[in-house]
């Protein structure tokens, strides 16, 4: 997601608990992008990765969800937790605020395995 917007685009990032099942997850990550002013534009990133005997098979999407106040979208994403069918969690909120400094920090917590591995499947549309 970060790689698609950049980080001088991204206010801040709701990082969801993944659902695992077998070899199979899914998840899902939210940006709150700057839109001018106090607007944001909220984009989603949906997931879903299985690890077969061929390798790390991923799917993913990115949506543009439309544009909303600031202050509303952390009461969105309560509303998303709420809605969930699977008691989940809350996300991890991660306010980048347009650095490319906190975008390498958050990228540091992954381990660097997850970026080298082929991955097979369909990428997300341009």
């Amino acid at each position: 997601m970060v790689g698609r917007l950049g980080p001088a685009a991204i206010d801040c990032l709701w990082i969801f608990p993944p659902r695992v099942r077998g070899r199979r997850e899914s998840g899902l990550v939210a940006a709150s992008c700057f839109e001018g002013g106090s607007g944001r534009r909220l984009v989603t990133a949906r997931y879903t990765a299985e690890r077969t005997g061929k390798g790390l098979f991923l799917d993913t999407r990115l949506l543009d969800e439309g544009t909303a106040p600031a202050d509303r979208l952390p009461r969105v994403m309560l509303g998303v937790v709420r809605r969930s069918a699977e008691a989940l969690g809350s996300p991890r909120l991660v306010e980048l605020n347009g650095a490319a400094e906190a975008c390498e920090s958050l990228m540091a917590d992954f381990p660097d395995s997850l970026f080298e591995e082929a991955v097979a499947g369909p990428t997300a549309p341009e």
